[in-house]
């Protein structure tokens, strides 16, 4: 692959994009991924009913499958950045995210409060990954 090549990546194991979006961009070695709501990606259907661990859970199992579309695992994750609707949310969200990325090096990331997400979420996050050798 050239390294000026961009490649979409898009896989049937996370949802959708609800806009004119890819579920991720790959340019080179780098891995671009857009945020992940807690939507099923079969149903299209949000999970959770407001539960924001259940929806921890879904984003980043769907945030996860788009890596592992790529070629890579949660490993590659370099930086994440999380947006909560409710930073009281912060603990719990952390406690699952803890065992998602509980690799040596955890990756960089940032975490802000915002007035609202897609479909009423609670919770959305995005990442860039490294995917080399």
């Amino acid at each position: 692959m050239k390294s000026s090549a961009i490649e979409p990546i898009e896989t049937k194991l996370a949802p959708k994009p609800v806009g004119p979006y890819n579920q991720a961009v790959l340019v080179g070695n780098w891995l671009y991924c857009s945020g992940q709501i807690a939507l099923d990606p079969s149903s299209g259907a949000m999970i959770g009913d407001g539960n924001i661990e259940e929806e921890t859970k879904q984003v980043l199992k769907n945030l996860i499958a788009v890596v592992e579309a790529a070629g890579g695992k949660s490993s590659n994750v370099i930086k994440t950045t999380i947006y909560l609707t409710d930073l009281n949310d912060f603990a719990k969200v952390n406690a699952i995210y803890a065992k998602t990325f509980s690799e040596t090096v955890t990756p960089a990331r940032a975490c802000v409060e915002v007035s609202n997400l897609p479909k009423g979420g609670k919770i959305e996050i995005d990442c860039v990954a490294w995917i080399g050798n």
